[in-house]
C-alpha cells in the first residue's frame, strides 16, 4: 500500500504523560481513567481511539452513501471502546452506534452500515483482532 497520508504522534510517559502530533494540532495530557485507578485528569488512548474510529466510520458511511446516492449526511456515529484483561494482557472491544436519518428505511440503512464496515480503515485494522458490534439506532 502506498500511504496517501501519514499521521505522526509521539507519546511520552505512557498513560500518565502527554501526546503530541508533529504539527502541534494535538497536544494533550494523558491520564488513566478513574475506573482503572487513575486520577482521570487527562484523556486516554481508548478515548482517542473511539474518537478516531467514530470519525473514520462516519466518513466511510458518507462514501458508501454517496456511491448509493443515499443522503446520510445527518448520520452520527458513536464509538464505545472497552478495555479489559485477556489472559496475561489486555484487549479491546468496540461497539459502533450508528444513528441514521429517520428518512432512511431499515434495510437500506443496515446495508450501508455493513458496507461502511468493509470500507473503513479502522474496521479493516481491527477485523479478526477486536470484536466490533454494529448497532443501528
Amino acid at each position: 500500500m502506498d500511504a496517501l497520508y501519514t499521521a505522526v504522534a509521539t507519546a511520552t510517559h505512557g498513560r500518565e504523560g502527554r501526546a503530541v502530533t508533529n504539527d502541534g494540532k494535538i497536544d494533550l495530557a494523558l491520564a488513566m481513567p478513574v475506573e482503572l485507578g487513575g486520577n482521570g485528569q487527562g484523556t486516554n488512548p481508548e478515548q482517542l481511539f473511539a474518537a478516531g474510529y467514530a470519525a473514520c466510520f462516519g466518513s466511510a458511511l458518507g462514501l458508501v452513501g454517496r456511491q448509493a446516492k443515499v443522503d446520510v449526511s445527518d448520520a452520527a456515529v458513536t464509538a464505545e471502546v472497552g478495555i479489559g484483561k485477556q489472559g496475561e494482557g489486555f484487549a479491546l472491544k468496540v461497539t459502533l452506534r450508528v444513528e441514521l436519518p429517520d428518512s432512511l428505511d431499515e434495510a437500506t440503512g443496515r446495508k450501508l452500515v455493513e458496507q461502511a464496515h468493509q470500507v473503513c480503515p479502522y474496521s479493516n485494522a481491527t477485523r479478526g483482532n477486536v470484536p466490533v458490534e454494529l448497532v443501528i439506532e
